[in-house]
């Protein structure tokens, strides 16, 4: 992928700015489709409610004497009318409450992250707004005003600051939107969205280096020092 990443930059009523670089190590990676795949697939299976119970023939209520007797009748031998061929017996083998989560490293749901955030911006499909700090109140009409003055039409993602909740709201009325902090940020959605619209302050997954390092500690007690 090249070296320089660019997005178009708009404001938050939809006028063009300019251009915004993007970083290489977020939006200019070489997307691994694999491990892609393994963070969706535990997404959605982490979405599973796992209540789906079926009874086995001890948990079917009756069938507790032998239906006629073994010997004599010419007829097939059973010793109850809940075995799994009957009607009304219970399953064999059947689904019964399970947990469908699986464990994903950190590492690698990053990776994911970024991979699928490397497609999309190889396809120009980023789209980054300054802020959304000058929206007083959510209104979904403002929403779709930039949707529109953006050109940007089909599924969209977008991703705002935790102080931005105004422009969530705004959003989060559209069928057609998933809007959420940057906190919430994952592959599916990112794979789901036709377009992702991102404010400024987004572009760098919300912290230089990933959280519980000591590269994030250290910035962090930078900031507090500075302040």
């Amino acid at each position: 992928m090249a070296d320089k990443l660019t997005a178009p930059l708009f404001s938050a009523d939809g006028a063009v700015q300019g251009t915004v670089d993007l970083n290489p190590d977020i939006f200019g990676i070489e997307p691994n489709t694999a491990v892609m795949h393994q963070v969706v697939t535990a997404q959605l299976a982490a979405r599973r409610a796992g209540t789906h119970s079926t009874k086995t023939r001890a948990e079917v209520r009756g069938g507790g004497a032998k239906p006629w007797r073994q010997k004599g009748l010419g007829r097939a031998r059973h010793g109850s009318i809940r075995s799994p061929q009957w009607i009304g017996g219970g399953v064999a083998h059947g689904p019964k409450p399970r947990d469908y989560s699986q464990r994903t490293p950190k590492k690698m749901k990053r990776l994911a992250l970024r991979s699928a955030l490397s497609a999309r911006a190889a396809e120009g499909q980023i789209k980054v707004v300054e802020t959304f700090d000058v929206w007083d109140t959510p209104k979904t009409k403002n929403a779709v005003a930039l949707l529109s003055a953006m050109g940007v039409s089909g599924k969209v993602l977008l991703l705002a600051e935790d102080h931005e909740r105004v422009a969530i709201t705004s959003f989060r009325n559209l069928e057609h939107v998933i809007a959420s902090n940057l906190g919430q940020a994952n592959t599916y959605d990112v794979l789901w969205a036709d377009t992702i619209v991102m404010s400024k302050g987004t572009l760098d997954l919300g912290q230089s280096a990933p959280r519980g390092t000591e590269e994030h500690a250290a910035g962090v007690r930078g900031e507090g020092d500075a302040a």
